[in-house]
């Protein structure tokens, strides 16, 4: 989130700064969503997980910059970096707090090996 933000887009690490925006938009809100919505007996392999955090990060985004053009606050670089990082931080908190919480069940790969 830091690296997004920090870095201005004239620098010579311009390229980080688009990498991990571009990381940060397309990836990271969908997998923390899928963290919380599929966990221990109901985990997914490593593709649909991918495929699933991309697909849920569009539309969490999409979701964002509907709710900040109709607000009052507008869509700029800020809001939207802003808004993505809580939603994300709001997301990872909840994941820690599910996984220290609930008790750990163990797959039957687990179990048998």
């Amino acid at each position: 989130m830091l690296v997004t933000y920090l870095i201005p887009s004239n620098s010579l690490f311009a390229v980080f700064r688009y990498v991990f925006g571009f990381v940060f938009v397309t990836f990271l809100p969908g997998y923390c969503l899928v963290n919380i919505l599929f966990m221990y007996r109901n985990k997914l392999d490593f593709v649909e997980e991918l495929v699933l955090s991309v697909a849920l990060s569009f539309g969490l985004d999409g979701l964002v910059g509907l709710f900040l053009g109709l607000s009052p606050i507008g869509i700029n670089f800020t809001s939207i970096t802003i808004s993505l990082s809580v939603l994300v931080l709001v997301f990872a908190v909840i994941v820690f707090i599910r996984r220290t919480r609930e008790p750990h069940v163990q797959t039957p790969e687990q179990v048998s090996a």
